[in-house]
């Protein structure tokens, strides 16, 4: 089986009960469509001609309407177009509910189960995939599945059971006639499967170029302030105009393929309608068939290539839906490059030592960025990690919380290999302040709490005293309940830094991983930040990434990493002393802060 099939039908299963609801109304529906000409034959045979009604009808005529005139049976067609109306009315209200019903849940529970699948992937799948077509597959490809499975499945059920139903009773009518309509209906079928494949393809482009522009669009709203900075709106316009272009050429390129379909199926149905009408006419008159015969015939025959001209019709949606479904298939086969063992174990409260023992590590396999890492950092201890951009100091305090794993070595804590240990409860004992925290949307009550979302209030107040960040929160409008604005924005900088120093207070872990976080601080800001930081790092296991080497100066242990190797390591006082890459570092540091 498939991936996408399988899919379809994972997703169905919960609601398999209703289904079986859908397919019972739709029967009835479709039974009420296929008896839908049969009161206009009696009216033409036993109303207006003088052929008798048939004996199961004829015993309805006297206690339902007290006589057996020509009126009374036109009477009798009259109720029964009435209750054909009534029921058919009822199933399909029924059909549309329950059909709908179903679609919205399978949308909305392939939309819970994709984004729960991206939440597990490992950070190799972001680093490699631009996050518009991800967005676009989350919303776009999920509609398009839903719509189908609200809509479209429901047509293409009805249609395919119709097809059923009204050869049988076509054949049961005019065996002739109906091989007509047998005839040609596999042709068109082949045809519509054939071009098919080049509606498929070309929806795919369709939907590729759509992602462009998600993809153009998100990349330019989530940069205005540097787009606006360098003068940059008219060029991201052009972007955006150059991806609308190829979406437009795409679709108009798809819809050329799709417009072929319709015209040949209508002039082929005209056809054989056509063919019907004049034989059945000259049978007519040699007194071989009823006229009321033909009309349902004729309406049997004009129903029949519905189905088939509406399934043609649908072939975009169809293609449609099967591209969404590959997507979002894609996406949910997508394999997180970070596994948890199926032993792994919780680790209690850690202590906080860690070991680096001959890590090497690459992100695409190839291009090393960690050679041969080796040291070690005592429970407690605070050690600093600098180099030159580029030298892999993210990627090295990126292996402790698993965002990543080695290529070759391996990183313990405690004497233990991290890879032996749960991934959630791992990271629930490391602590991380970024060099720009990102705030959520919600209010800075809620953003505080993302550390430990089960903080009561004086929690949440005590921790955000000690972070630096209760006096400026005070005087917001609505306090702890003012919301920070898109990414947190409408914070400055420093602000943004206490509230991330308050989040990682209040997780209380044993190790904590500070990424530059006073590098784009003004020396007022950075001088808060680093009493709040001073308050957070006490009884803990610090990694701090130095662009500053000041904020350094008195950690436990500096490690110098070149090239993504430990070139250098000891204390403040002993790399000077030493005169080797960290002494330059200071100086070209220090030289460059002098006036």
């Amino acid at each position: 089986m498939n991936a996408p099939l399988k899919l379809i039908l994972d997703l169905l299963r919960p609601y398999r009960w209703m289904v079986a609801g859908i397919f019972a109304v739709l029967l009835v529906q479709i039974a009420m469509g296929l008896a839908a000409p049969w009161p206009l034959k009696i009216v033409l045979d036993s109303v207006v001609g003088d052929h008798p009604l048939p004996g199961w009808l004829h015993g309805m005529l006297q206690p339902i309407l007290g006589g057996e005139g020509k009126m009374h049976v036109a009477g009798l067609a009259a109720i029964i177009v009435i209750v054909i109306a009534v029921v058919a009315a009822i199933a399909t209200y029924v059909a549309n509910y329950l059909t709908e019903t179903v679609g919205q849940r399978v949308g909305n529970d392939l939309r819970t189960r994709a984004y729960h699948h991206l939440q597990q992937l490992s950070l190799n799948y972001f680093d490699t995939h631009r996050v518009g077509p991800i967005l676009s597959t989350l919303t776009d490809d999920v509609d398009t599945i839903q719509d189908f499975a609200s809509a479209s499945t429901l047509g293409i059920v009805t249609d395919l059971l119709t097809i059923v139903g009204m050869l049988s009773l076509m054949l049961w009518l005019q065996f002739d006639f109906t091989l007509v309509a047998l005839a040609v209906a596999p042709l068109l079928l082949l045809f519509v499967s054939r071009i098919r494949k080049a509606v498929k393809a070309a929806t795919h482009e369709v939907r590729r170029r759509e992602s462009d522009i998600v993809a153009v669009a998100e990349e330019g709203l989530q940069s205005i302030r540097v787009v606006k900075a360098f003068d940059r709106e008219e060029q991201q316009e052009r972007q955006l105009a150059e991806a609308g272009q190829q979406a437009v050429d795409a679709a108009l390129n798809a819809r050329k393929v799709k417009s072929v379909v319709s015209p040949i199926v209508a002039v082929v149905v005209a056809a054989c309608t056509a063919l019907v009408l004049w034989r059945g006419s000259a049978l007519i008159l040699a007194g071989a068939m009823t006229a009321g015969t033909l009309t349902v015939f004729i309406s049997y025959l004009a129903s029949f290539f519905k189905p088939v001209q509406d399934l043609a019709k649908l072939t975009n949606t169809i293609a449609m839906a099967s591209v969404g479904v590959e997507r979002v298939s894609a996406l949910l086969e997508a394999q997180t490059t970070v596994e948890e063992k199926p032993d792994a174990v919780e680790p209690d409260r850690i202590a906080g030592a860690l070991s680096f023992e001959k890590v090497a590590f690459s992100y695409d396999g190839e291009t090393p960025v960690l050679r041969d890492v080796t040291f070690e950092v005592e429970a407690g201890q605070v050690v600093g990690i600098v180099g030159h951009t580029g030298s892999g100091k993210s990627s090295l305090v990126s292996l402790i919380p698993r965002f990543y794993d080695p290529s070759v070595g391996t990183v313990r804590v405690d004497g233990v290999d991290l890879r032996d240990y749960k991934l959630h409860e791992l990271r629930r004992q490391i602590g991380y302040v970024l060099q720009d925290t990102v705030l959520f949307r919600g209010t800075v009550r809620d953003n505080i709490a993302f550390g430990r979302p089960d903080a009561d209030h004086d929690e949440i107040v005590e921790i955000a005293k000690l972070a630096n960040a209760h006096e400026f929160i005070s005087e917001m409008p609505q306090g702890y309940d003012s919301a920070v604005g898109e990414r947190g924005l409408t914070l400055s900088g420093g602000q943004r830094q206490r509230i991330g120093i308050a989040r990682a207070l209040i997780r209380n872990s044993p190790i904590l991983i500070l990424d530059e976080p006073t590098a784009a601080l003004d020396a007022e800001s950075e001088h808060l930040v680093m009493s709040a930081l001073q308050r957070l790092m006490k009884g803990r296991t610090v990694i701090t990434i130095a662009h500053r080497l000041s904020t350094i100066r008195d950690a436990d242990k500096i490690v110098v990493l070149e090239e993504g190797r430990v070139v250098e390591e000891g204390t403040h006082g002993k790399l000077l002393a030493i005169g080797g890459r960290y002494a330059e570092l200071h100086r070209i540091q220090y030289e460059g802060e002098t006036p």
